[in-house]
Parts: structure tokens; C-alpha cells; sequence
């Protein structure tokens, strides 16, 4: 007899916060541009966050665009997660 867990669905994470792990630094411009980017900071605030990883660049944002920006910051040479 299954108990009532198993008749639960599992909610499926719909918000997502973006994490800047890791940046390389011969790629830390290139990831500062992105990083400028997607959060619309100035270029001091942006480099500062950048040289501060691992750090939190944006919160509660949607499963498509996390992963959007997950890989622009990927593709750029930085090291990036969802949480």
C-alpha cells in the first residue's frame, strides 16, 4: 500500500536565483559585459561583483531566463549556476 507521498507531486521549481561562480581572469571582461547586461549595473557596481564571485547576480527570475543568462555568462568564459 503506497503511503500518501507517493501520491503527491513534486512541485516544480519555477523561480530561480543566478549565481556567478567562478571567472577566470582572462575572461573577467567579457563576463563583466555580460554581467552589466543582465543586471543594468554601472560598470564599478558590475566589476565589483564580478571580482567578488562566487556571488548572487540575479534572484526569483524565470526558469527560461535563468538559463539564458546561465549560458550567455557561460559562453562568455565565466562559470555560472542555477539555485
Amino acid at each position: 500500500m503506497a503511503g500518501p507521498a507517493a501520491t503527491e507531486e513534486v512541485e516544480e521549481k519555477t523561480e530561480f536565483n543566478l549565481m556567478l561562480d567562478e571567472v577566470p581572469a582572462d575572461k573577467k571582461i567579457a563576463v563583466l559585459k555580460v554581467v552589466r547586461s543582465l543586471t543594468g549595473l554601472g560598470l564599478k557596481e558590475a566589476k565589483e561583483l564580478v571580482e567578488s564571485a562566487p556571488k548572487q547576480i540575479q534572484e526569483n527570475i524565470a526558469k527560461d531566463a535563468a538559463e539564458a543568462a546561465k549560458k550567455q555568462i557561460e559562453d562568455a568564459g565565466g562559470k555560472a549556476s542555477l539555485k
